[in-house]
């Protein structure tokens, strides 16, 4: 059974806890290369910003998400995608969904903040969901300048680029909505964008937040700039029909594994 299926057949059941994951099939054990300390010091530096913790729990971001047994869920996740990043020496993953509403912003974030928290792992999370930007709302960031600004040349590269407080983890939101987003997302401005956080030293690997597969042809637009796909799906939304058609989509891209929101299953004991 393909992951996909399994989680065609997980979907159709109606559940009340809010998380569990499945990667599909386990690779053999490997160990993480080894990696040259990075002088901090020497690290580029952006403008900071605060976001707004009242509005990270409210959307259940970390770090400010109580429930124990999410934490574990996103720890976990943490350490297979970078597993398989490692074994095929990927250094960008685009999250989505199915469909509107199943979780792949809360998912892109929440696995950008863990991925960050590794001390050997640098991150850059970026919102590609120009039709429908929300990850700016969902860390509660005042800004005037993000991606929106930078694709119509009224800003800089430096200017949209921001630190959260958070160590290893910049940040690139986007702060008004497009209607034209497929062609933004392949214009030269965006490839002249990717280039230069691919040259980033230390190299960090680029998450990024893509509109749902079957809501336009944004993600098939920006597939070649990808290294592997992470689907988001959620127990008792995302339907049969629909994962089907997102199976069609996905057999061009590399799946890397797929997220199972909402989830029934799991383990509230003391010690796990």
């Amino acid at each position: 059974m393909s992951i996909i299926e399994d989680a065609m057949r997980r979907a159709s059941d109606n559940g009340g806890a809010r998380y569990a994951l499945d990667t599909g099939a386990t690779r053999p054990r490997m160990r993480r290369p080894s990696t040259v300390p990075v002088d901090a010091a020497s690290v580029r530096r952006y403008p900071h910003i605060t976001p707004d913790p009242r509005r990270m729990e409210r959307h259940c971001i970390l770090p400010m998400v109580s429930d124990k047994a999410a934490l574990r869920a996103f720890k976990i996740l943490r350490t297979r995608v970078l597993r398989r990043l490692e074994h095929h020496k990927w250094h960008s993953l685009a999250v989505s969904g199915v469909a509107a509403g199943e979780g792949k912003t809360l998912t892109a974030v929440n696995l950008a903040m863990a991925l960050a928290q590794d001390v050997n792992t640098w991150v850059y999370l970026i919102d590609l969901d120009l039709q429908r930007p929300q990850m700016a709302s969902y860390l509660g960031l005042d800004i005037e300048r993000g991606l929106s600004e930078y694709l119509t040349g009224e800003a800089s590269i430096d200017n949209i680029i921001y630190d959260i407080g958070m160590e290893r983890l910049a940040i690139i939101p986007t702060t008004r909505p497009f209607q034209q987003s497929s062609e933004y997302l392949t214009s030269p401005r965006m490839l002249e964008l990717l280039h230069t956080l691919e040259r980033e030293v230390p190299r960090r690997i680029l998450v990024f937040d893509m509109p749902p597969l079957l809501a336009s042809d944004d993600v098939l637009a920006f597939a070649p700039q990808i290294d592997a796909m992470l689907l988001v799906v959620s127990e008792g939304v995302t339907g049969r029909t629909l994962l089907r058609g997102a199976q069609e989509v996905l057999s061009e891209m590399n799946l890397i594994g797929v997220v199972l929101n909402r989830s029934r299953e799991r383990n509230d004991s003391a010690y796990y």
